[in-house]
């Protein structure tokens, strides 16, 4: 008795292995749903749009980019999470989405190290201090300063509760022990709009997308979060060069799908994304934004995002940085 049933669990054991096999060679075979889960304009969205446009010539079928936005990223992040584990909805998250909202809510629609199943990841992200033109400071010291003489007066603006924009910012008072308002925003495209509008005077954003309003006069860069100048900004420092020692910080892409997904359909998608990647276009294209190619396997993803988890839990805690939704 206990070797037949031995032998039916084996049996169904490999025709799952085949059928997720079946699955990948035909796959896809319908369009993809492409979850952002940031407002249409900012530089994730501007990512996923360049990526949906590669997997499509690699793997033949339209990657549709629907853009949920709202609470931190989780909002779009839980829709995935609960989405049919087929390998048609998928998601191009940041470590917003995948390891800091989740240390700064109480409570998410999604459980971080179990309801996806990890693809690859993509991009790293640097962002940049930015202010305001009107602001009369030209140097992360001066900004410190101007702060400090007004003690919770001067806000600053991020993409929500929970983001990297905000836990940016969080890092940097709690580095220098000054004191900001936080006015978080529906995603970094609005927010933006109201610190080129002057009407918040300080901001944390991607690189790609405050670079180029910081040349065109709008903004006034300050200084860069990660540790190295960039070849494509070189006239920004870094927050070590400005005198914040310790201060070493980006965001990176990673694109999802919901656990269960088969492993062959992750595997296809993986294989697809790393082409795009490696592609000469994503690398020029890269350099040009000031991003950093990134490729892993799934198994590698896995272990970065769970180890993304801790870090950013301490820097959370540390800043007191909890929030509601």
């Amino acid at each position: 008795m206990m070797m037949m049933i031995r032998i039916t669990v084996a049996s169904v054991a490999v025709a799952l292995c085949l059928l997720s096999t079946v699955q990948a060679q035909d796959y896809p075979t319908q369009p993809v749903k492409l979850v952002v889960p940031f407002p249409a304009g900012g530089g994730t969205d501007a990512l996923a749009r360049w990526f949906a446009k590669g997997l499509e010539a690699k793997l033949g079928q339209p990657f549709v980019v629907e853009n949920r936005a709202g609470s931190g990223t989780t909002l779009g992040a839980g829709f995935v999470a609960r989405a049919e584990p087929d390998g048609y909805t998928i998601m191009l998250g940041t470590s917003s989405t995948y390891a800091i909202a989740p240390n700064v809510y109480e409570k998410v629609p999604f459980d971080p190290a179990k309801d996806f199943a990890p693809i690859a990841l993509v991009a790293e992200v640097p962002f940049v201090l930015v202010v305001h033109p009107s602001l009369p400071v030209k140097s992360v010291a001066e900004l410190v300063a101007l702060v400090r003489s007004k003690p919770g007066a001067m806000s600053y603006a991020s993409a929500g509760i929970g983001t990297q924009h905000h836990v940016n910012a969080e890092l940097l008072k709690t580095l220098t022990g000054i004191q900001m308002t936080h006015v978080p925003y529906r995603g970094g495209s609005p927010a933006l709009q109201d610190v080129i509008a002057g009407h918040v005077p300080i901001y944390f954003g991607d690189v790609s997308t405050v670079m180029p309003l910081a040349r065109a006069g709008k903004l006034r860069a300050l200084a860069l979060t990660i540790s190295q100048r960039l070849e494509a900004f070189p006239e920004v420092p870094t927050m070590h060069e400005a005198g914040i020692k310790n201060y070493n910080a980006s965001a990176w892409q990673a694109f999802v799908a919901p656990a269960r997904t088969p492993a062959a359909i992750v595997t296809q998608l993986n294989q697809a994304l790393v082409d795009v990647v490696n592609s000469s276009e994503t690398r020029e294209r890269f350099r040009r934004l000031g991003l950093r190619p990134l490729t892993s396997t799934p198994g590698e993803l896995d272990a970065y995002m769970k180890s993304e988890l801790v870090r950013w839990g301490k820097v959370v805690e540390a800043a007191g940085a909890k929030g509601t939704q």
